[in-house]
C-alpha cells in the first residue's frame, strides 16, 4: 500500500476495475426491490460544469448506498441532444450541428466517467439519435389520429434574429430571451398538443391539500408552481354586444366581444372595458387611427409573461368604439391595453377601477369613472387612494347594483350568472391558464415533424412504415433562417395519399418534446420494436427525480402531460413519472457579457476576463484578457465586457467551471466530496476554489489513517469480531467502549440524513467520525484495536457513496474486501444498540441555575449517588462554598442543578 495519497492513480485503478467488472450494468431483477433514480439529462455543450458534478453526485451518493442496503438500482444517463444551441455554434464554426453535438457528447461523457459516476451506459440515449427521435415522430402521429395534436394558426413571438418561435415565457422586456433581438408578433400556422384536455388531472394529482394529490414527495413550492402555472379559475364567461362591423360588413366577432371574470359579483361597478393590442375589435379600430396604430405597435413589442405584464406599467389609448353593458344596456368606451394578452380567455377584460387594483390605477391614470359597488361595514370607500379592502369579495355586499344589492359574493356571482344565463349572454365556465402546447419551431436542429404537405390534399401523415423522417446531418445553418428549406433532398417527396410529388413539412418539433419521456426509454433503450416495453412496466414509475428548479415548471407539466398520453394509449401504467423530486440548489459564478451590434448577447468565461474595480474593491466592470470570438467578430484584448454579478452556472452564459482541471489538480473525489460538503442539496452553492483544498486534506488524512492501520496484522479479522451483537468475546477498556458509542451514535445520525438526502450533514458526520477514531489511543489490546478496525470499516462505507475511490481502494488494501465483498456491494453498517450503551454517563452541573461543569456517574446510578456525586464534584466545592444547599434537580440523562440560598 503506497504511503502517500495519489489520488490520480487510486482513481485509475478503481475506475479501471469497475470497468472490467461492468460494475453498474443493471437488469430487471425480480428478487430485489427496484429504485429509480434519474438526474434530468444534460444538454451537451462541450463541458460539465460543477453544477452537473454537484447535480450528478448527489444522484450518485443515494445510488450507492441503496445499493450497499440491498436494492437494484437504476440509474442511467443520455443527452438531451437537439436544440438552437447547437444551431448558434453551427454556425460560428461553420460545422453541422450534428458534429458540434456529438463531439461534444464524447467530450462530457469522458468528464462524467473521470467522475466515477454509477451509470449504467448500456442504457445510454441522445436525442438527437433517429433511433430515438423516431418515437417522437410515432406518438406525434398517435396524437395526430386521437385528436390530441392539431394544427392551426396563431399569433407567436417570432425572434428575428434566431428565426424562430418563441414561448411567452421566452421573451424577456419584449426582447428575445437568447438573442437580445426584439420581438416581433407574427400569425403562422404550427401544430399544437392538447395539454389543456389533462388540465384538472395535473392540477389535481399536484395540487396542495387536494385529496387526490398524488406527488406528495415533490417539494411544496414546486407543487405550487405547477398548480399557478396550470391556474384554474371558477367564475362566469359572458359577452358585451356591439354593432361593430368588419371589413365585410358583418359585426366582429359576431357582433359579441366575450369576457371572463371571477368577480361577477363587480359587473355593476363596470366603466370600460379593455382589449389586448391584437384583438380584433382593436385592428379595426387601429386602421383609420394612426396614434393608436402606433401605440399597438408598441404594446406588441413588450413583455408578454404575466409577471412581466404585473410589473409593468399599465398603458392604454381609447379606440373610440363602445360596448353594449349586458345587464343595464349602457355603452362602455373600449380601450386597448398593454396589460391583455390575447392568449389568454377572449383577450378582453372589464373594467372594474373600484375593486380591481389595477383598473383603480389605470383608472386615476386616464380619468375613467370609479363606482363602488361593493361595500364592507366600518369602511369608508376613497377613490382617490386605493385600499386592500376593496378587493375583498368575502367581507363586502353588493351595493348600487340595482337587484342586485344587498348580496354576498357567492349569491351575488349566482345571481348575475343567471341573469346573463336568461338573457342568452353568458353562463358560469371554469377557464385555466395553462393553454394548449405549441411544439412547432421553426428551426433545423429537431426532430422532423412527420407530415407530408401535397397540393391536392393538404396536410398529409407520414405513414408509420415510412418513419423515422430522418433529419439531414450534414446541413450548416448560415443565418438566414432553417436550412431544411433549401434541402431539396428532404423536401422533395410522395404524397402518401395521392402518389403526387409533394413537400416535407420543414417545422421541427420544440426539444421539450425530447425530455418529456426520455426517462422512460432509458428502461428500453435497445427495443426497435416499441417505444416502451418491459423494462418500463418495471423501472416507472421513477422513484426519485433530480433536477434544477428552473424545470419545475414546463419540463416536469410537459413529461407528467406526456405520460397520461401514453397511458391513455396503453403504453404504460402509470399516472404520473416521478414520485419524489430534488430540486438541488445551483452553483454559483460570475457572468461576463457584452451586447452585440445586432441586439444579441455574447457571454465570456470567467478564466477569459480581468474584472475592474472601483476604489472599494468593487467589480464595476471587466475587460478581455485575450482576443476573443463574439457575434461582432474577432475582439481584441482590453475591450470592455459587462459585468452581471454573481448568477447560476449555465452553458448559455460561459459561467461554468470545468470541473476537468479540478480532478487533475484534486482528483473526482475530492471535487465530489467539496460539492457535497459545502452546502444542502436544496440550497445554492457559491463556488470558491480556495474551499476545495480543505476537502482535499480531509482525504489525505483518510487514506494516512488507512495507511496506519495497514501496518497491523489482519485488521479486517479484527473488524470483523466485533459483530453488531456484541464483542463476541472480547474485552473492551473503557476509552474502546467510548469510541463504539461515538462511532455508532454518528453512524444513526447519518443514516438519518442519507435517508432525507441531506448529504452536507453525512460528510460532517464522516469528519466526526475520523476525528474520533484519530483521538483514540489504542493500547494494543485486541479489543482496542476491533473497536478501531471497526470503526474505520464504517467509516469508509459511510463515505464510499461520496468518495467512491478512495474507499473503495482503501476497502481492498485493508483486507475488508476478502471478507465481505468490494465495497460497492459490503452491506450497509447497523447500529449496534449495544455500542450505545454507556457504563458511565456525564450530566452537566448547574449551581444555583448557572453552568459550572460536568460530573460523570454510572449510567444506572440512583438519585442519591447523582446527588452525592455532585455535592462532592470539584465545581460544587469551588462555586457553592459556604452556601446552604436547599434542594437539588435532577434532570435524568441530562443535568443537577445545585439550588443554594
Amino acid at each position: 500500500m503506497q504511503d502517500q495519497y495519489t489520488h490520480s492513480e487510486v482513481e485509475a485503478a478503481a475506475q479501471a476495475q469497475w470497468r472490467a467488472a461492468d460494475a453498474y450494468r443493471v437488469t430487471e431483477d425480480a428478487a430485489k426491490p427496484k429504485y429509480y433514480a434519474c438526474s434530468m439529462l444534460p444538454y451537451p455543450s462541450g463541458k460539465l460544469h460543477m453544477g452537473h458534478v454537484r447535480n450528478y453526485t448527489i444522484n450518485d451518493m443515494l445510488t450507492r448506498q441503496l445499493r450497499m442496503k440491498g436494492f437494484n438500482v437504476l440509474m442511467p444517463m443520455g443527452w438531451d441532444a437537439f436544440g438552437l444551441p447547437a444551431e448558434n455554434a453551427a454556425l460560428k464554426n461553420k460545422v453541422p450541428p450534428a458534429q458540434w453535438t456529438y463531439d461534444n457528447i464524447a467530450y462530457m461523457k469522458g468528464q462524467m466517467q473521470a467522475m466515477g459516476l454509477a451509470i449504467d451506459w448500456s442504457r445510454e440515449v441522445a436525442t438527437c439519435d433517429a433511433s430515438y427521435y423516431r418515437w417522437n415522430q410515432w406518438l406525434f402521429l398517435k396524437m395526430l389520429d386521437k385528436g390530441i395534436a392539431y394544427r392551426k394558426t396563431q399569433v407567436v413571438n417570432w425572434d428575428p434574429v434566431d428565426q424562430t418561435v418563441l414561448a411567452n415565457e421566452q421573451v424577456i422586456d419584449g426582447r428575445g430571451w437568447r438573442t437580445g433581438a426584439v420581438v416581433e408578433k407574427r400569425e403562422i400556422p404550427g401544430y399544437y398538443l392538447k395539454i389543456t384536455d389533462y388540465a384538472q388531472e395535473l392540477l389535481d394529482h399536484v395540487q396542495i391539500g387536494n385529496p387526490k394529490a398524488t406527488l406528495t414527495g415533490w417539494p411544496d413550492r414546486v407543487r405550487l408552481m405547477q398548480e399557478n402555472w396550470i391556474g384554474k379559475s371558477e367564475g362566469v364567461r359572458f359577452a358585451f354586444t356591439h354593432d361593430i362591423a368588419g371589413a365585410d360588413g358583418q359585426p366582429i366577432g359576431g357582433g359579441r366581444m366575450y369576457v371572463f371574470t371571477t368577480r361577477a359579483d363587480t359587473i355593476m361597478g363596470v366603466t370600460f372595458c379593455a382589449v389586448a393590442p391584437e384583438h380584433p375589435l382593436a385592428a379595426h379600430a387601429a386602421r383609420g387611427n394612426p396614434k393608436l396604430a402606433a401605440f399597438i405597435e408598441k404594446c406588441k413589442q413588450g413583455g408578454t409573461t404575466e409577471a412581466e405584464l404585473a410589473a409593468k406599467e399599465k398603458e392604454g389609448m381609447a379606440t373610440g368604439l363602445t360596448v353594449t353593458h349586458p345587464l343595464t344596456g349602457e355603452a362602455v368606451p373600449l380601450w386597448v391595453g398593454n396589460y391583455v394578452l390575447m392568449s389568454y380567455g377572449d383577450g378582453a377584460v372589464m373594467g372594474v377601477p373600484a375593486h380591481d387594483e389595477r383598473d383603480f390605477a389605470f383608472a386615476l391614470k386616464y380619468g375613467l369613472p370609479i363606482q363602488q359597488v361593493v361595500h364592507v361595514d366600518g369602511e369608508e370607500y376613497d377613490d382617490t387612494r386605493w385600499h386592500d379592502w376593496y378587493a375583498d369579495k368575502q367581507g363586502g355586499v353588493t351595493i348600487n347594483s340595482d337587484v342586485f344589492s344587498g348580496l354576498e359574493y357567492p349569491d351575488a356571482v349566482d345571481a348575475v350568472a343567471e341573469a346573463l344565463e336568461q338573457k342568452g349572454l353568458g353562463e358560469k365556465k371554469v377557464t385555466w391558464r395553462l393553454r394548449d402546447w405549441g411544439i412547432s419551431r421553426q428551426r433545423y436542429w429537431g426532430t422532423p415533424i412527420p407530415i407530408i404537405h401535397c397540393a391536392d390534399c393538404g396536410a398529409v401523415p407520414v405513414p408509420e412504415k415510412d418513419l423515422p423522417v430522418v433529419l439531414p446531418q450534414d446541413l450548416v445553418p448560415d443565418g438566414s433562417g432553417n436550412p431544411l428549406n433549401k434541402c431539396e433532398t428532404f423536401l422533395a417527396c410522395s404524397c402518401p395519399q395521392c402518389g403526387k410529388p409533394a413537400r416535407r413539412e420543414t417545422d421541427t418539433m420544440d426539444t421539450f418534446v425530447d425530455s418529456s419521456w426520455y426517462f422512460m426509454r432509458y428502461c428500453d433503450p435497445t427495443n426497435e420494436q416499441a417505444m416502451v416495453a418491459g423494462g418500463t412496466r418495471h423501472w416507472m414509475p421513477m422513484d426519485q427525480y433530480i433536477g434544477g428548479i428552473e424545470h419545475a415548471i414546463l419540463h416536469l407539466l410537459y413529461a407528467r402531460f406526456w405520460t397520461k398520453v401514453m397511458r391513455d394509449l396503453k403504453l404504460v401504467q402509470v399516472d404520473e413519472p416521478f414520485t419524489r423530486l430534488l430540486t438541488q440548489g445551483m452553483v454559483l459564478n460570475h457572468i461576463y457579457s457584452r451586447r452585440t451590434a445586432k441586439g444579441g448577447k455574447d457571454y465570456f468565461w470567467p478564466q477569459d476576463v480581468e474584472n475592474v474595480t472601483d476604489e472599494g474593491g468593487k467589480i464595476v466592470g471587466a475587460r478581455l484578457k485575450n482576443p476573443a470570438d463574439s457575434g461582432d467578430g474577432r475582439l481584441p484584448a482590453g475591450t470592455p465586457i459587462d459585468y452581471e454579478g454573481v448568477g447560476t452556472m449555465s452553458k448559455s452564459k460561459n459561467n461554468g467551471v470545468d470541473p476537468q482541471a479540478l480532478i487533475e489538480k484534486y482528483g473526482a473525489d475530492t471535487a465530489r466530496l467539496y460539492t457535497m460538503f459545502t452546502s444542502p442539496p436544496e440550497l445554492t452553492l457559491e463556488w470558491n476554489d480556495a474551499a476545495v483544498e480543505g476537502s482535499y486534506r480531509f482525504l489525505r488524512r483518510v487514506w494516512n489513517f488507512g495507511v496506519k492501520l495497514n501496518a497491523i496484522q489482519n485488521i479486517a479479522v479484527s473488524a470483523q469480531s466485533m459483530g453488531v451483537s456484541g464483542q463476541k468475546g472480547l474485552e473492551l477498556g473503557k476509552a474502546a467502549k467510548a469510541l463504539r458509542h461515538e462511532i455508532h451514535t454518528v453512524l444513526g445520525q447519518v443514516e438519518h440524513d442519507y435517508q432525507r438526502l441531506q448529504y452536507n450533514t453525512v460528510v460532517s458526520g464522516a469528519m466526526k467520525m475520523l476525528n474520533a477514531l484519530e483521538a483514540f489511543k489504542p493500547d494494543g489490546s485486541p479489543g482496542d484495536t476491533a473497536a478501531l478496525a471497526e470503526g474505520f470499516s464504517i467509516l469508509l462505507r459511510v463515505l464510499y457513496p461520496v468518495t467512491p475511490h478512495v474507499t473503495h481502494q482503501l476497502w481492498q488494501q485493508l483486507g475488508f474486501a476478502a471478507l465481505q465483498g468490494e465495497v460497492l456491494d459490503a452491506p450497509w453498517p447497523g447500529v449496534d444498540a449495544k455500542a450505545l450503551e454507556q457504563d458511565e454517563i456525564e450530566l452537566v452541573l448547574q449551581v444555583g441555575g448557572k453552568l459550572r461543569g460536568a460530573i460523570r456517574v454510572p449510567a444506572g446510578a440512583s438519585r442519591e449517588a447523582i446527588e452525592q456525586a455532585a455535592l462532592a464534584s470539584e465545581a460544587f466545592a469551588k462555586f457553592g462554598a459556604g452556601a446552604t444547599v436547599r434542594k437539588v434537580v435532577i434532570v435524568p440523562g441530562r443535568l443537577v442543578n445545585v439550588v443554594v440560598g
